[in-house]
C-alpha cells in the first residue's frame, strides 16, 4: 500500500506556492509515495495589527506546524528559511534546505525607480527592523512605516496607505510572479538580507528516517552550506528573526565567504564585517564571524535594542 505523506504549511499565497513546489519535486523524485498538503494559520498570520518585533519571534510563523508534526498530524512542514528560529523544538530537525532563489531585497516604488530617486522624507513600508536600520543608514531622511500582512496585503497597502515605496524579499516577489513591479534590486552593499532569505526549508521529526531520506532529495549543497553559516552566526549573537541582523553566505567551489551586519534601529550605528574559509567549516565560520561582530560592539547594540522593543 502506498504511504501517504502529509505536508504542513501556512495558508498564505506565498507559503502555498513554496509548498506546492516542494510537493511537485518530491513527487517527481519519489514517485512511490503519495503527498497531501494541510494548511494552517500561525500566530504570526493571526496578529496583524502589532509590529512583529513587539510580539517576539519564538516560532512566530512555525510553532503551530511544529506542534502538529510532534503530534503526528503532519509528516513535514515547509517554511521560508528566514522564518525558522535557530533553535528548534526537541525532536525536530531541518531535513533539507532547498536551492536558494535570489537572496536580496527589492524596492517597489509608486513612481521612483530607485532608493536614490525617492523624494526627501519619503514614506517607505517594511515590517523588518533589519531593512529599517540599513535603509536609514543609507537614507536617514526616510520615514519608515510598519507594514504587516502577507505579500498580497503589503502590495495593496502601497496604494492604500499612500506610501512612496515598499521593500520586500526578491524571492517572494519573483515566486508570486510580480517581477515586473520591481523598481530596483537593492544592492547588498546597502542591505544584507535576513538569515536564510530566499530559501525554502523542510522541517521533519528527527526520528523519522524514512521522511528524512525522502526530503534529502531536495537538499541543495551550496544553499545549505551558506545558510548553515548564517544561522550559526545568528545563533551565536542570540538574535531572533526580528532583530536588525543581516547575513549572506556565498559558496564558490570549496570556499565559503560570509558577510554579517548588526545595526541600531535608527541605522546610526552599523557594524559590518566578513570572513572566508573552507566550505566544510560553515558552522565554525558563522560562530567566528559572530564573535568578530561582538568584539566590534554588536552585543551592546543588541542589548539596547532588546530593551527598546521589550524583549
Amino acid at each position: 500500500m502506498t504511504r501517504e505523506i502529509v505536508i504542513g504549511t501556512r495558508d498564505s499565497a506565498l507559503a502555498l506556492w513554496q509548498t506546492h513546489w516542494v510537493l511537485e519535486n518530491l513527487s517527481r523524485l519519489n514517485p512511490e509515495y503519495k503527498f497531501r498538503v494541510v494548511e494552517m494559520k500561525t500566530q504570526g498570520d493571526k496578529i496583524l495589527d502589532v509590529a512583529l518585533a513587539k510580539i517576539g519571534d519564538k516560532g512566530l510563523f512555525t510553532k503551530e506546524l511544529e506542534v502538529a508534526m510532534l503530534n503526528g498530524e503532519i509528516d513535514m512542514a515547509v517554511h521560508s528559511m528566514k522564518d525558522m528560529p535557530t533553535k528548534l523544538p526537541e525532536g525536530l530537525i531541518i531535513g533539507a534546505i532547498c536551492q536558494r532563489e535570489e537572496a536580496g531585497d527589492v524596492l517597489i516604488g509608486r513612481s521612483a525607480g530607485s532608493l536614490l530617486e525617492l523624494p526627501p522624507g519619503a514614506r517607505v513600508g517594511t515590517s523588518s527592523l533589519r531593512r529599517r536600520a540599513q535603509l536609514l543608514k543609507h537614507r536617514p531622511d526616510l520615514q519608515i512605516e510598519d507594514l504587516r500582512g502577507n505579500l498580497n496585503t503589503r502590495m495593496a497597502k502601497l496604494e492604500r496607505q499612500d506610501l512612496d515605496a515598499i521593500v520586500l524579499a526578491a524571492a517572494g516577489v519573483k515566486r508570486m510572479g510580480w517581477e515586473d513591479r520591481i523598481s530596483e534590486r537593492i544592492s547588498f552593499e546597502v542591505s544584507l538580507p535576513a538569515v536564510g532569505q530566499g530559501s525554502v526549508g523542510i522541517e521533519i521529526r528527527e526520528s523519522d528516517k524514512e521522511i528524512e531520506r525522502i526530503v534529502k532529495t531536495l537538499e541543495h549543497r551550496e544553499s545549505s552550506i551558506a545558510i548553515t553559516a548564517e544561522r550559526a552566526m545568528l545563533r551565536t549573537l542570540e538574535g531572533g528573526c526580528q532583530i536588525p541582523i543581516g547575513a549572506l553566505g556565498r559558496v564558490e567551489g570549496d570556499q565559503l565567504t560570509l558577510e554579517g551586519v548588526v545595526a541600531s534601529l535608527d541605522g546610526k550605528e552599523l557594524l559590518r564585517t566578513s570572513i572566508a574559509g573552507p566550505a566544510d567549516q560553515a558552522e565554525e565560520l558563522g560562530v567566528q564571524l559572530a564573535k568578530q561582530l561582538i568584539t566590534m560592539g554588536a552585543d551592546k547594540i543588541l542589548n539596547l535594542i532588546r530593551l527598546e522593543i521589550g524583549e
